[in-house]
């Protein structure tokens, strides 16, 4: 089984989307997972401007690409966040508005709505994000966290986006979130927990992403046997860990790219992340969907990284094979 191999563009979006799939048709990526800023994907046009998605597919055609899923995740994480001024970074000015809270989350809620209704206009089933937490600030059971307050944050999250999954689950669109620390879900644990509060909604399931499973301790191998029939897309994405006796896996309030960091992301193929293991409990689960590379490593060029990711990703994506290799044991030759 070979994946297509598509690039993640939410660190692209300074660069026009022409000139970008120009590249990744030269790099022979199979496709783009359109992210929603720059002019990679906009929802609003995708809905009020009629000639705006066959455009979308025409210019990917014209470069030999294609697209699997639609990535909105800094709308998608404002919906169950506690909003604070750091989330006006993140949005577009109309989502943001006056910056009241409640009106954030309302507005950030009927977007991720709308990116269903675009990506199925779109023809396509996936769309990638995150979802927020109003449970994150309390990681740390202090002051003393009751599990009745654990409880009603995932009650939270639920009454927020149960709305939006019905949406999805009407237009045949699924919401696969990034397991990722600040989201609802963040280990084996926390995505069974959400589940449970979504009672087991089938339009919600995972971006398999290991990059965020490793800095925690998580074996990214368990997440895929555990959601077996949630992984509804794969990032490729790699991170290393630099634990020396001084920091933790908190980061220490140290910024991506210093190197006193307990972790940092890097480019895929230069972590601790074991690729062989993942596509072959892929191949083993029969996940159908590409391998979206993503791009997020402060020490080396984004053009660099990405080559080198391309190569280890092809290195690693091979077909499982047919029959056992001692079947033709005890067989006589030409029989």
């Amino acid at each position: 089984m070979k994946y297509p191999i598509t690039l993640c563009t939410s660190q692209w979006t300074d660069i026009k989307i022409n000139e970008l799939a120009n590249k990744a048709q030269s790099w022979g990526l199979d496709g783009l997972e359109l992210a929603c800023g720059g002019d990679h994907f906009d929802v609003q046009k995708a809905l009020n401007e009629i000639d705006y998605i066959p455009a979308k597919i025409k210019e990917l055609k014209e470069h030999d690409l294609s697209c699997w899923a639609i990535a909105n995740h800094l709308v998608g994480q404002c919906v169950s966040d506690p909003i604070d001024a750091r989330h006006q970074a993140i949005l577009p000015a109309r989502i943001w508005g006056d910056g009241d809270p409640g009106g954030v989350n309302e507005r950030a809620a009927q977007e991720m709505k709308d990116t269903a209704t675009a990506a199925h206009q779109m023809g396509l089933d996936v769309v990638t994000g995150f979802t927020g937490s109003p449970a994150w600030s309390m990681i740390y059971p202090f002051p003393p966290t009751s599990q009745d307050l654990i409880q009603a944050a995932y009650g939270e999250f639920a009454e927020r986006w149960l709305p939006i999954l019905d949406h999805f689950q009407e237009l045949g669109v699924r919401f696969a979130l990034e397991i990722h620390p600040t989201e609802i879900a963040f280990d084996v644990h926390t995505m069974k927990r959400a589940l449970e509060v979504l009672d087991f909604h089938p339009a919600f399931g995972i971006n398999f992403d290991p990059s965020h499973l490793v800095p925690q301790l998580v074996d990214p191998v368990e997440v895929i046997r555990a959601f077996p029939e949630r992984i509804f897309h794969v990032h490729v994405k790699d991170a290393k860990l630099n634990i020396n006796g001084r920091n933790s896996i908190l980061g220490s309030h140290l910024p991506f790219g210093d190197l006193n960091r307990g972790w940092d992301f890097v480019s895929p193929g230069r972590g601790d992340i074991d690729w062989d293991q993942i596509i072959r409990t892929l191949n083993s689960i029969g996940y159908q969907g590409p391998l979206s590379i993503e791009w997020e490593d402060s020490g080396m060029t984004r053009e660099q990284g990405i080559l080198e990711a391309i190569d280890m990703v092809k290195t690693n994506n091979f077909t499982p094979s047919d029959h056992a290799f001692d079947s033709v044991f005890g067989k006589e030759v030409g029989k």
